[in-house]
């Protein structure tokens, strides 16, 4: 009577069938928490380039705004006074895995009050 194998090497097969979908639920995450931090960043590079640019202008805007972000965000800034608040809208490209690797843009609004002499 030959002897039963029964549930031997199961785990084995059911770990190297889940792996592809635990990796790409790693994935997800990881983008999910890359476009979170785009967007925080956009909106930070945001505020800071309207407080420069009310106080000095269009230049100091556009530095204030890129100096916290890296170049692999391919980073815009767009400054402009309005009326009595000054307005600046960066504008981030969506990392896919990544920063360096896009697939989208996130736009990122700030304003300050336009500072008098």
């Amino acid at each position: 009577m030959p002897a039963r194998r029964g549930d031997r090497g199961q785990v084995a097969i059911e770990f190297v069938g889940m792996v592809p979908l635990i990796l790409l639920l790693v994935a997800a995450v990881w983008e999910c928490v890359l476009i979170g931090y785009a967007f925080s960043l956009a909106g930070n590079a945001a505020d800071e380039g309207a407080r420069a640019g009310a106080v000095t202008g269009d230049a100091a805007c556009a530095a204030a705004a890129k100096e916290h972000i890296g170049d692999a965000w391919g980073m815009r800034a767009d400054c402009t006074p309005s009326g009595d608040i000054y307005k600046a809208t960066v504008t981030l490209r969506i990392p896919v895995l990544y920063p360096g690797l896009n697939f989208g843009e996130i736009r990122g609004t700030g304003g300050a009050a336009m500072e008098k002499e």
